[in-house]
């Protein structure tokens, strides 16, 4: 981190991006690393203090910290993509405190519950929110919970009803102080207890899951267990009350149906490990941001030597997500761009991190360089392509998954030569592109009875 600070902006977006697509690659095949997740968090944190991530990985409290640290940037900040990678970053530092020898404590494990539960509720897994709540609340002792509290400036925005008792909160307090003639008090007043705080949300999310009919289930008794609770708490903040007072205005519909795999759920989340499938979409989407950053700094500073575009990486990833009228459109915008210019630069890496971005075909025709050369991977002139010919490769695609009539691709086909005759026969892949993306163009037209008519002619 120290040595990315003397970087210029280009080079730094590179980084990052070629960083979030070497763990998205790391963790597609393996589950995410303790490595792996502290130089993520190091990354989004903009933190250089390695020796704090080691012994994290050992210590709950420390293991809470960090995520604490990443909840409240996301807390601060609207919902980009990076937001939303430090969301699942939170919730593999909550896990993995879960794991810690030490997370026997009641605080700790009530504590990085409630927090998994909030982050489970915000990204749409309410479910998995529901059983983290059940965790707490099946808990037998919170006599050491009141040490640590849920901390209303660390959550991201849960709903408005939240919102708006945080403001009361702040506001009673600066009426109280005022009115008993008396300095600020020191303690925050925008905290929630453990266990009051993970009844209500359990609560909220049946409602929710009921309304989108996954399953029935009891809100009104669990409304009755909430309210017996507070009735018992021994200590409580003002944020608690506000929010009972909320709850005992609502209305909830009494249903004695369960849901029936709840037990074996509740198991399976205190297992402590993250799914990392949504980690790694976002870390793909992230990096091709990272990406075009870079494809724009690097248009700017050099576009006058050589014609740059700047959106080969939003082609590929849209061609990934199957949005094949987007794909088809940055394509064919950037051959129109690139097919006059005598310089076959920049260019597009190969190499594992970029091409977990490209299809079979492309992963399979890299992997045959490399079974005829297995050292070919050393060395740039096997592992790089122009822009002008992804671009070619990926326009073809999208017409052929389009289903377009095969005049459509004549064009193309001349694209292709006057490409061929650019051609820097240094690069390996180049010819072979080019060949399989002809290849591609004449076994449509072959197949396609709209193309068969035309040879016969």
């Amino acid at each position: 981190m120290r040595e990315l600070s003397k970087f210029d902006d280009g080079l730094s977006a590179y980084f990052t991006a070629v960083t979030f697509l070497h763990v998205a690659f790391k963790s597609n095949r393996n589950p995410l690393t303790d490595e792996m997740l502290d130089i993520l968090s190091t990354l989004c944190l903009q933190s250089n203090d390695a020796r704090r991530c080691l012994r994290a990985r050992h210590s709950s409290v420390l293991s809470l910290r960090q995520a604490a640290k990443l909840m409240k940037v996301v807390a601060k900040n609207s919902r980009s993509t990076v937001q939303l990678i430090e969301i699942e970053l939170s919730k593999a530092y909550l896990y993995r405190a879960l794991r810690c020898k030490d997370s026997d404590s009641d605080s700790i494990y009530c504590l990085a519950n409630v927090y998994l539960a909030v982050l489970h509720y915000i990204t749409g897994q309410c479910l998995k929110a529901i059983d983290h709540c059940t965790v707490v609340t099946r808990s037998h002792d919170h006599s050491q919970c009141s040490s640590h509290v849920v901390q209303g400036e660390l959550m991201p925005k849960i709903d408005d009803d939240i919102d708006s008792v945080l403001g009361l909160a702040v506001f009673y307090q600066h009426v109280r102080t005022a009115a008993l003639n008396q300095q600020q008090q020191t303690q925050h007043v925008s905290v929630f207890s453990a266990e009051l705080f993970a009844r209500y949300l359990h609560i909220r999310c049946q409602s929710v899951v009921k309304c989108r009919q996954f399953t029935q289930m009891s809100s009104a008794d669990e409304v009755q267990q909430y309210k017996k609770c507070f009735s018992e708490s021994s200590q409580m903040f003002v944020t608690d009350v506000i929010v009972f007072d909320s709850v005992r205005r609502a209305k909830y519909s009494a249903n004695s149906a369960k849901p029936a795999s709840s037990r074996e759920r509740t198991k399976s989340v205190t297992s402590g490990q993250l799914e990392t499938s949504e980690l790694v979409e976002l870390l793909q989407k992230s990096a091709v941001e990272y990406l075009t950053i870079f494809r724009q700094l690097e248009a700017r500073e050099f576009g006058s030597v050589f014609t740059i575009v700047t959106t080969d990486f939003k082609a590929l990833y849209a061609y990934k997500r199957g949005e094949y009228e987007r794909c088809l459109q940055l394509s064919t915008q950037n051959v129109h761009t690139l097919i006059g210019d005598t310089i076959n630069l920049p260019l597009v890496s190969t190499y594992s991190e970029f091409i977990q971005l490209m299809d079979d075909d492309l992963v399979f025709l890299t992997g045959l360089t490399l079974l005829v050369n297995p050292s070919c991977r050393e060395d740039q002139f096997h592992v790089e392509l122009p822009q002008l010919i992804l671009s070619l490769y990926l326009m073809t695609q999208c017409h052929i998954k389009l289903h377009h009539p095969v005049t459509s691709l004549a064009q193309t086909l001349d694209y292709i030569e006057v490409a061929r005759d650019k051609l820097d026969y240094n690069f390996t892949l180049n010819p072979l592109v080019l060949k399989l993306t002809e290849h591609k163009i004449l076994r449509y037209i072959s197949v396609t009875p709209e193309g068969s008519e035309a040879e016969l002619t």
